[in-house]
């Protein structure tokens, strides 16, 4: 009997699947962070006005560094997957994602034990270095619930954000598909990917800003306007990488199999 993981479709299914999961986990749990991409990078703010709102810069959750990737794995997938495989992958992605925020929440309310909470600090410092210390983080169980312990209107926008994007970005690549045939990769990967996330920059704000946190209208909108234009930019810059992928992908499968994929992931 022929073993299923000998099968060069299955094992890529597997790699992609795996990486796509990996970076949409991360990117949920690195995004409590914000940054100043700006001050990252060397540069003086920008200043942007939009909506009423002043002397905007690219202050980003940190998750923006991934989530373009997992937008591109998308295209990636439904290029030779289709429709059924990119949605097996983002159902189970969120199902982890809201299975590891449980597991996180039953983590903060577990009791520490008594030598926890000052455990960062090392009693072989100075007591100047240890005040330093105590003054950044002087409980280190307190600073795990802040970090680990998101909103859950953050959890829930950023869940329903990336639910719908995924959705909207293969409805938006087959339809570009369909028209333009196996030609213009760039077109359907970028076009979708710039769609979907331009609606997944405003749904995840309105839902744990605007409804969760009551933010203004013009507030939620000027936010999400910056995001895009970060995911605008990253989109661009990252088509050749899907170029890259389809040729790496197209050696190993190996020009027949990738291209029987193809038709069938078009159905």
């Amino acid at each position: 009997m022929k073993n299923i993981l000998s099968d060069k479709a299955v094992r890529l299914f597997i790699l992609l699947g795996g990486f796509f999961i990996a970076n949409a986990l991360i990117a949920e749990f690195i995004g409590v962070k914000i940054f100043s991409l700006e001050s990252t990078l060397g540069m003086e703010p920008f200043k942007f006005n939009f909506f009423g709102e002043k002397d905007l810069g690219f202050n980003l959750t940190a998750g923006v560094l991934l989530w373009p990737v997992v937008f591109v794995m998308t295209d990636v997938i439904n290029e030779y997957y289709g429709k059924r495989g990119v949605r097996i992958l983002s159902y189970l992605a969120v199902g982890l994602i809201t299975y590891a925020f449980i597991m996180f929440f039953i983590g903060i309310g577990l009791d520490p034990a008594g030598f926890w909470p000052t455990s960062h600090i090392d009693p072989g410092l100075s007591v100047e270095a240890q005040n330093s210390i105590r003054q950044k983080v002087s409980d280190y169980d307190y600073a795990f619930g802040l970090v680990f312990g998101q909103g859950l209107w953050i959890i829930v926008g950023s869940l329903v954000a990336f639910l719908v994007g995924q959705i909207i970005d293969v409805m938006v690549f087959h339809r570009i598909k369909k028209m333009t045939g196996e030609g213009k990769v760039w077109l359907r990967a970028t076009g979708s990917t710039l769609v979907s996330q331009f609606i997944d920059s405003f749904i995840v704000l309105f839902i744990a800003f605007y409804i969760g946190a009551n933010w203004s209208l013009g507030l939620v909108l000027a936010i999400g306007m910056v995001n895009y234009i970060y995911k605008f930019f990253m989109a661009v810059l990252l088509t050749p990488v899907i170029y890259g992928a389809h040729a790496l992908i197209d050696s190993y499968l190996g020009k027949e199999l990738a291209e029987q994929m193809k038709r069938e992931a078009t159905g």
